[in-house]
C-alpha cells in the first residue's frame, strides 16, 4: 500500500481533503432531490417510484448534474489552508451553487420559457420539458463552475462576483431563446418554439438542449481573457457579456457550418421540426456541444 501511495503521488492530506470534499457533495447532492421535490411541490418517492414520471426523473437527473458541476469549481484540494477552510469553502460555494442552479431555472421559466407552465407539463409526464429543464440547469451549472474557477478567495467581493457572473449568463441564456425562438418561427410558419415544447416535441427539445449547453460553454471562455479583481468587477463583468456574446455568435456560425457538412444532404428543418427526428436531432446536439468544447478548449 505504501508503494502505492508513493507511485500515485497521494498522501495523508490529500486523502483528508478527498474525503470532506466527497462527504460534503453526496450530502449536497441528496440534497438537491429534496429542494427539486419542494420546489415542485411533490412527493420525490412517490414520483420516480411509484407515478414513474420519466419527465421528473430527468429534471432532477439535470439538477444533481448540475450540482456536480458547480461543486468540481468549488474543490480546491491541498492549496486550501486547512481542513476546515476547505470544509467551509466546499460548503458554501456548494450551497450558493445549489440556491443560484434553481434561481436560475426561475429566471429560465420566467423570462425564456415564458409561455409555458413547467411545473405542470413536468407532473404531466412531457418528456420534452424534463430535457429543456435539466438541460438548463446543466448549462447554468457550467457558468457558474466558470465563475468559482475564476474568483480568489472566499469574501463578500467572491460571492458578489458569482451573482453578477451568474446574472450575466441568464442574460444571454434569455437572448439565446429569443433568437431561436424567431429561427423556428421563420423556418415553421410562425409557429411557436414553446407551443411545440408543451405538445412534447422531443427532438425539438434535445436540439435545443444542445443549443443551451453550447451556449453556456462559449460564454466560460471569457474567463481566460479577464483576471479577477474586486477592482474592476464591474468591468470585468461587463466585458464577460460582451465576450460571451461574441463567442456564441462564433460557437452559433462555426456550429452552422459543421451541421451543413456533417448532415449534408439532409433537411434539418423537414426532419427535427415537421418530422420529429429524435435520432438527426442528437446528432445535432452533439455537433453543438463539440464545436463549443473545442473553440472553448482552444482559447484555454
Amino acid at each position: 500500500m505504501n508503494t502505492l501511495i508513493e507511485i500515485t503521488a497521494l498522501n495523508q492530506d490529500l486523502l483528508t481533503y478527498l474525503a470532506i470534499d466527497l462527504v460534503i457533495a453526496i450530502v449536497l447532492l441528496g440534497t438537491m432531490r429534496f429542494v427539486s421535490g419542494l420546489s415542485a411541490k411533490v412527493n420525490t418517492t412517490q414520483e420516480l417510484a411509484k407515478e414513474d414520471n420519466f419527465a421528473f426523473g430527468i429534471s432532477v437527473a439535470g439538477s444533481v448534474a448540475a450540482l456536480g458541476i458547480v461543486l468540481t469549481g468549488a474543490i480546491t484540494g491541498e492549496t486550501a489552508t486547512s481542513y476546515l477552510v476547505e470544509a467551509v469553502g466546499m460548503l458554501a460555494y456548494g450551497v450558493f451553487g445549489l440556491i443560484l442552479i434553481k434561481v436560475g431555472r426561475i429566471f429560465h421559466d420566467k423570462l425564456a420559457l415564458n409561455q409555458l407552465d413547467k411545473n405542470a407539463l413536468i407532473k404531466e409526464k412531457n418528456l420534452s420539458i424534463g430535457v429543456v429543464d435539466a438541460a438548463g440547469a446543466i448549462a447554468t451549472a457550467i457558468i457558474i463552475r466558470a465563475v468559482l474557477l475564476w474568483v480568489d478567495g472566499l469574501d463578500l467581493s467572491t460571492f458578489i462576483a458569482i451573482t453578477s457572473g451568474f446574472v450575466v449568463s441568464q442574460a444571454i441564456l434569455v437572448i439565446v431563446t429569443r433568437l431561436k425562438e424567431r429561427q423556428y418561427a421563420k423556418n415553421n410558419q410562425d409557429d411557436s418554439l414553446q407551443e411545440a415544447l408543451s405538445q412534447g416535441q422531443l427532438a425539438i427539445a434535445i436540439r435545443y438542449s444542445g443549443q443551451m449547453i453550447s451556449t453556456a460553454l462559449a460564454v466560460t471562455a471569457a474567463s481566460y481573457f479577464f483576471s479577477y479583481s474586486p477592482e474592476t468587477l464591474v468591468i470585468n463583468l461587463l466585458g464577460w457579456l460582451i465576450f460571451g456574446l461574441v463567442m456564441t455568435v462564433l460557437v452559433a456560425i462555426l456550429t452552422s457550418v459543421a451541421k451543413r457538412i456533417i448532415l449534408w444532404g439532409i433537411n434539418l428543418v423537414e426532419e427535427v421540426d415537421q418530422q420529429h427526428n429524435i435520432g438527426v436531432a442528437s446528432i445535432e446536439m452533439a455537433i453543438s456541444i463539440s464545436i463549443a468544447l473545442i473553440l472553448t478548449a482552444l482559447m484555454a
